[in-house]
Protein backbone atom coordinates (compact mmCIF):
# COMPACT_ATOMS: atom_id res chain seq x y z
CA UNK A 1 0.00 0.00 0.00
CA UNK A 2 1.37 3.56 -1.04
CA UNK A 3 2.00 6.04 2.09
CA UNK A 4 -0.46 8.46 1.40
CA UNK A 5 -3.53 5.78 0.92
CA UNK A 6 -2.03 4.36 4.46
CA UNK A 7 -2.79 7.86 5.88
CA UNK A 8 -5.63 7.92 4.37
CA UNK A 9 -7.41 5.01 5.45
CA UNK A 10 -5.78 5.59 9.07
CA UNK A 11 -7.28 9.53 9.57
CA UNK A 12 -10.71 7.92 7.87
CA UNK A 13 -10.66 5.41 10.70
CA UNK A 14 -10.00 7.61 13.58
CA UNK A 15 -12.46 10.09 12.21
CA UNK A 16 -14.82 7.73 12.74
CA UNK A 17 -13.73 5.83 16.08
CA UNK A 18 -12.60 8.95 17.72
CA UNK A 19 -14.12 11.95 16.67
CA UNK A 20 -13.30 14.07 19.37
CA UNK A 21 -9.71 13.73 20.55
CA UNK A 22 -8.19 16.23 23.06
CA UNK A 23 -5.47 16.09 25.79
CA UNK A 24 -6.66 14.94 29.22
CA UNK A 25 -4.27 17.02 31.04
CA UNK A 26 -6.30 19.55 32.61
CA UNK A 27 -6.05 23.31 32.26
CA UNK A 28 -7.43 26.98 32.18
CA UNK A 29 -4.63 29.07 30.28
CA UNK A 30 -1.92 28.31 28.10
CA UNK A 31 0.24 29.20 31.07
CA UNK A 32 -1.50 26.65 32.82
CA UNK A 33 -0.97 24.36 30.37
CA UNK A 34 2.20 24.75 29.77
CA UNK A 35 3.11 23.73 33.46
CA UNK A 36 1.34 20.46 32.97
CA UNK A 37 3.20 19.13 30.04
CA UNK A 38 6.30 20.39 31.62
CA UNK A 39 4.94 17.99 34.51
CA UNK A 40 3.83 15.50 32.54
CA UNK A 41 7.67 14.53 31.37
CA UNK A 42 8.55 10.75 32.04
CA UNK A 43 4.64 10.90 34.19
CA UNK A 44 1.16 9.78 33.85
CA UNK A 45 -1.30 12.72 33.05
CA UNK A 46 -3.32 11.14 36.03
CA UNK A 47 -1.11 11.86 38.42
CA UNK A 48 -0.34 15.88 36.82
CA UNK A 49 -3.65 16.37 37.48
CA UNK A 50 -4.16 14.76 41.16
CA UNK A 51 -1.31 17.64 41.73
CA UNK A 52 -2.30 20.42 39.32
CA UNK A 53 -5.59 22.06 41.07
CA UNK A 54 -3.21 22.65 44.37
CA UNK A 55 -0.52 24.19 42.22
CA UNK A 56 -2.75 26.40 39.87
CA UNK A 57 -4.70 27.48 42.98
CA UNK A 58 -1.32 28.97 44.57
CA UNK A 59 0.18 29.69 41.61
CA UNK A 60 -2.14 29.92 38.30
CA UNK A 61 -0.27 32.28 36.50
CA UNK A 62 3.36 33.08 35.78
CA UNK A 63 3.26 35.88 38.00
CA UNK A 64 2.68 34.63 40.91
CA UNK A 65 4.68 31.31 40.41
CA UNK A 66 7.55 33.42 39.67
CA UNK A 67 7.49 35.11 43.36
CA UNK A 68 7.29 31.50 44.67
CA UNK A 69 10.20 29.41 45.64
CA UNK A 70 11.75 26.24 44.17
CA UNK A 71 11.18 24.74 47.50
CA UNK A 72 7.64 26.30 47.93
CA UNK A 73 6.66 25.24 44.19
CA UNK A 74 8.24 21.27 45.11
CA UNK A 75 5.88 21.05 48.00
CA UNK A 76 3.43 20.82 45.43
CA UNK A 77 4.75 18.66 42.77
CA UNK A 78 6.86 16.28 44.82
CA UNK A 79 5.03 13.20 44.02
CA UNK A 80 5.86 13.74 40.48
CA UNK A 81 8.83 12.07 38.63
CA UNK A 82 11.99 14.21 39.03
CA UNK A 83 10.05 16.70 41.36
CA UNK A 84 13.96 18.77 41.63
CA UNK A 85 14.11 19.32 38.38
CA UNK A 86 10.69 20.25 37.32
CA UNK A 87 10.63 22.81 40.62
CA UNK A 88 13.58 24.58 39.16
CA UNK A 89 11.78 24.41 35.22
CA UNK A 90 9.06 26.07 36.59
CA UNK A 91 10.50 28.37 38.80
CA UNK A 92 13.03 29.64 35.87
CA UNK A 93 9.93 29.71 32.95
CA UNK A 94 7.43 31.50 34.97
CA UNK A 95 10.34 33.76 35.68
CA UNK A 96 11.47 34.33 31.85
CA UNK A 97 7.78 34.40 31.13
CA UNK A 98 7.34 37.15 33.75
CA UNK A 99 10.07 39.35 32.90
CA UNK A 100 10.88 38.73 28.71
CA UNK A 101 7.16 37.75 27.72
CA UNK A 102 4.52 39.68 29.89
CA UNK A 103 3.43 36.93 31.54
CA UNK A 104 2.18 35.40 28.19
CA UNK A 105 2.82 32.25 26.47
CA UNK A 106 4.49 32.69 23.40
CA UNK A 107 2.89 30.58 20.43
CA UNK A 108 5.77 30.58 18.41
CA UNK A 109 7.60 26.90 18.95
CA UNK A 110 11.35 28.46 18.63
CA UNK A 111 10.36 30.80 21.09
CA UNK A 112 8.94 28.47 23.70
CA UNK A 113 11.87 26.41 23.59
CA UNK A 114 13.69 29.15 25.00
CA UNK A 115 11.98 28.40 28.36
CA UNK A 116 13.55 26.15 30.51
CA UNK A 117 12.63 22.41 30.89
CA UNK A 118 10.74 23.09 27.43
CA UNK A 119 11.99 20.92 24.48
CA UNK A 120 10.39 20.72 20.85
CA UNK A 121 7.65 18.25 22.04
CA UNK A 122 6.48 20.29 24.91
CA UNK A 123 6.63 23.63 22.60
CA UNK A 124 5.02 21.36 19.86
CA UNK A 125 2.33 20.30 22.24
CA UNK A 126 1.00 23.90 23.37
CA UNK A 127 1.56 25.45 19.75
CA UNK A 128 -0.93 21.93 19.03
CA UNK A 129 -3.39 22.53 21.70
CA UNK A 130 -3.54 26.13 22.64
CA UNK A 131 -2.79 27.61 19.58
CA UNK A 132 -3.88 25.05 17.10
CA UNK A 133 -1.03 25.33 14.94
CA UNK A 134 -0.06 22.55 12.98
CA UNK A 135 2.16 20.62 14.66
CA UNK A 136 2.95 17.10 15.91
CA UNK A 137 4.65 16.33 19.54
CA UNK A 138 6.11 13.34 19.42
CA UNK A 139 6.28 11.09 22.85
CA UNK A 140 6.79 7.66 23.52
CA UNK A 141 3.42 6.21 22.44
CA UNK A 142 3.20 8.94 19.15
CA UNK A 143 6.74 6.88 18.50
CA UNK A 144 6.15 3.35 19.31
CA UNK A 145 2.55 3.41 17.64
CA UNK A 146 3.40 5.25 13.85
CA UNK A 147 5.88 2.66 13.68
CA UNK A 148 4.07 -0.13 14.61
CA UNK A 149 1.24 0.97 12.25
CA UNK A 150 3.68 1.54 9.42
CA UNK A 151 3.18 5.54 9.45
CA UNK A 152 6.83 5.81 9.82
CA UNK A 153 9.40 2.68 9.03
CA UNK A 154 12.82 2.78 10.81
CA UNK A 155 12.30 6.14 12.34
CA UNK A 156 15.11 6.26 14.71
CA UNK A 157 14.54 9.90 16.53
CA UNK A 158 11.48 11.83 17.49
CA UNK A 159 12.47 14.57 15.23
CA UNK A 160 12.45 12.13 11.68
CA UNK A 161 8.97 10.77 13.20
CA UNK A 162 7.77 14.29 13.28
CA UNK A 163 8.76 14.97 9.92
CA UNK A 164 7.40 11.85 8.16
CA UNK A 165 3.70 12.92 10.11
CA UNK A 166 4.12 16.53 8.79
CA UNK A 167 4.62 15.13 5.91
CA UNK A 168 1.32 13.06 5.46
CA UNK A 169 -0.73 14.58 7.39
CA UNK A 170 -2.99 17.50 6.39
CA UNK A 171 -1.93 20.68 7.96
CA UNK A 172 -5.29 21.16 9.86
CA UNK A 173 -5.27 17.75 10.95
CA UNK A 174 -2.47 17.66 12.68
CA UNK A 175 -3.29 19.18 15.97
CA UNK A 176 -6.00 16.30 16.30
CA UNK A 177 -3.83 13.35 14.59
CA UNK A 178 -1.55 13.80 17.58
CA UNK A 179 -4.16 12.82 20.16
CA UNK A 180 -5.33 10.00 17.80
CA UNK A 181 -2.03 8.46 18.00
CA UNK A 182 -1.31 9.16 21.85
CA UNK A 183 -4.96 7.85 23.10
CA UNK A 184 -4.76 4.86 20.48
CA UNK A 185 -0.91 4.27 22.27
CA UNK A 186 -2.36 4.60 25.67
CA UNK A 187 -5.36 2.44 25.54
CA UNK A 188 -5.18 0.08 22.64
CA UNK A 189 -1.48 -0.07 20.97
CA UNK A 190 -0.15 -0.64 24.49
CA UNK A 191 3.91 -0.97 24.60
CA UNK A 192 4.06 -4.68 26.11
CA UNK A 193 1.00 -5.92 25.32
CA UNK A 194 -0.76 -3.93 22.17
CA UNK A 195 -4.73 -4.79 22.24
CA UNK A 196 -4.57 -5.80 18.35
CA UNK A 197 -8.45 -7.88 19.30
CA UNK A 198 -9.43 -4.09 19.90
CA UNK A 199 -8.31 -2.28 17.16
CA UNK A 200 -9.91 -1.76 13.85
CA UNK A 201 -6.30 -0.88 12.20
CA UNK A 202 -5.30 -4.53 11.87
CA UNK A 203 -5.89 -4.89 8.12
CA UNK A 204 -3.57 -2.11 7.64
CA UNK A 205 -0.97 -2.48 10.53
CA UNK A 206 2.47 -3.33 9.72
CA UNK A 207 3.12 -4.71 12.61
CA UNK A 208 -0.15 -6.88 12.84
CA UNK A 209 0.80 -8.21 9.38
CA UNK A 210 4.45 -9.32 11.19
CA UNK A 211 2.74 -11.08 13.92
CA UNK A 212 0.57 -12.35 11.55
CA UNK A 213 3.75 -13.71 9.35
CA UNK A 214 5.18 -14.80 12.80
CA UNK A 215 7.71 -11.98 12.75
CA UNK A 216 8.95 -10.44 15.48
CA UNK A 217 8.54 -6.50 14.95
CA UNK A 218 7.57 -5.76 18.70
CA UNK A 219 8.85 -1.75 19.05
Amino acid sequence: MKKIDLYKQVTAYFEKAMPVAETELHFDSPFQLLVAVVLSAQCTDKRVNMVTPALFAAYPDAATMAQASEEEIFSYIHSVSYPHNKSHHLKGLATMLTEEYGGVVPDDVDELQRLPGVGRKTANVVAAVVFDQPAMPVDTHVFRVANRIGLTVNSKTPLQTERELVKYFPPELLPKAHHWLILHGRYVCQARKPKCDQCGLTAVCRHHASLKKGGCDAV
